[in-house]
């Protein structure tokens, strides 16, 4: 059975590239999501005016991953210590949040925030968002060049060159059973 969960860490290019690579992923997207412009544009929510944050929405296998297992590689391989912020990236478009899509999905990601909270010493500044509105909680598609942007354009990126294989690393190394590329190894 596949579930579904939207999260915010920073660019999306960067964290669809380690979630691709987790066993019983089986979709990412990026889009955006949290803002009051209906239909946003990349060049539109780069200008932070919109409200949106960049995000990546994961389908993923309820019989082979765990939402809370989901939501601690989500805590562990993005800064959740930093407000609206990751590495370079600045605006409310780069926050940590979460945006759930029921009561059950809600209670797990504030017991895996407590968590990452737990093994912070800095305080954890990821938000759960679940907006009222119809236009905050719709989910828009990113444009198709933004789709699967590790494998198609990021490897000749300068950027996604400096974030993307440092957060491949983390997850390898601290969650080597979830990681496809570390299992076949």
């Amino acid at each position: 059975m596949t579930d579904y969960v939207t999260l915010a860490g920073g660019c999306f290019w960067c964290t669809e590239a380690v979630f691709k690579d987790v066993i019983g992923v089986e979709s990412v997207e990026s889009g955006y999501i949290g803002g009051h412009v209906p239909d946003p544009t990349y060049k539109q929510v780069c200008g932070g005016d919109t409200g949106h944050a960049e995000a990546i929405r994961i389908g993923f296998d309820l019989e082979q991953l765990k939402l809370g297992d989901l939501l601690d590689i989500f805590f562990a391989t993005h800064d959740a210590t930093t407000l609206n912020r990751q590495g370079n990236d600045v605006g409310t478009q780069y926050r940590s949040a979460m945006f759930p899509m029921d009561d059950s999905q809600r209670s797990e990601m504030q017991a895996a925030l407590e968590r990452a909270q737990a093994d912070s010493p800095k305080p954890i500044v990821t938000t759960i968002e679940a907006p009222q509105d119809a236009v905050a909680s719709t989910w828009y598609e990113a444009e198709g060049y933004h789709q699967d942007y590790w494998e198609t354009s990021g490897r000749s990126n300068p950027y996604c060159m400096a974030v993307i294989p440092p957060k491949l690393q983390k997850l390898r190394k601290s969650f080597a059973a979830r990681s496809k590329a570390a299992v076949n190894a």
